[in-house]
């Protein structure tokens, strides 16, 4: 676990085990919102702990960057009656409503507790998701008290939840997991890889050459950073497009397409989701 890192002017990052994602506490005239809140409820209030050493104001507002576990499950110890009063929750008007019953998040379950053992059993069994309540559908300026932040939804990617948070005040966007610094972008069974370069793009002309990118998971990078992770999405987008047109089967896709790292299972998903918008599955 790191320590704070005051990133901009009254805006932190910190990275926290596990998976590595990474926190932001943004401070206003009225309190602190913070972006994503890791992976359970105990997590969520070790995160409040953390934030009681950093800043005495409260926090007001959590917003998550899309609805992974390791960004929102951490939501209710934000809540009543862990919190009092509760944080604003905010997300994206496309974030699903959470199913204990699902396949999804079973899967995730599952996936947790083989792979965490019993520490993540108890994490899973104790959970409460709170979902956010205040939704946006393309962009909402929410006003911290002297501090404005735009929320806005790029276009689709990593999800089609996708929240960014722009702080011109500070040169500063924090992009969640459609940015992410401590590994390659991750292509989930709910990605939209054909779609990811152009919601690049938008964030590119949202920005400029002296922004900060906050990713989901690693350190803030620069200009640079963007470029290069434009540069791999939309080669992997490219190669989606060019397997799809020769008639490759999507089953021999991943063995016969030519991709960005040498570890071709990183993309099975993304040949799936990509040949499904291809061939109308997707909208």
């Amino acid at each position: 676990m790191s320590a704070w890192k005051e990133t901009a002017e009254g805006v932190f990052t910190r990275r926290f085990e596990p998976v590595n994602i990474t926190v932001t506490a943004v401070l206003g005239g009225e309190g602190v919102l913070v972006a994503d809140t890791r992976c359970s409820v105990q997590e969520g209030k070790e995160l409040r702990a953390e934030l009681a050493e950093l800043t005495p104001l409260p926090v007001r507002w959590v917003v998550n960057t899309h609805t992974h576990f390791d960004h929102m499950w951490g939501n209710a110890a934000f809540d009543v009656p862990l919190m009092v009063p509760p944080a604003e929750f905010w997300g994206h008007r496309n974030i699903p409503a959470f199913d204990p019953e699902g396949p999804g998040f079973l899967k995730t379950r599952e996936y947790l507790i083989r792979e965490g053992g019993p520490e993540w059993k108890a994490k899973v069994d104790e959970l409460v998701v709170r979902t956010p309540d205040h939704l946006v559908t393309a962009s909402h300026a929410l006003d911290l008290g002297g501090r404005t932040i735009e929320l806005l939804h790029p276009g689709r990617g990593h999800t089609d939840n996708d929240l960014v948070l722009w702080l011109p005040d500070a040169a500063l966007l924090i992009g969640g997991d459609l940015v992410e610094q401590s590994g390659p972008p991750a292509f989930g069974a709910d990605s939209f890889p054909l779609d990811w370069p152009a919601t690049l793009a938008a964030l590119s002309a949202l920005t400029t050459e002296a922004t900060t990118y906050v990713p989901g998971h690693g350190d803030p990078a620069g200009r640079a950073f963007l470029r290069d992770m434009q540069e791999y999405v939309t080669a992997v987008a490219e190669q989606i497009r060019a397997l799809h047109a020769d008639g490759v089967p999507v089953e021999r896709a991943v063995e016969a397409g030519s991709w960005p790292i040498a570890d071709s299972s990183h993309f099975a998903d993304a040949v799936v989701r990509g040949y499904a918008q291809l061939s109308g599955e997707l909208p």
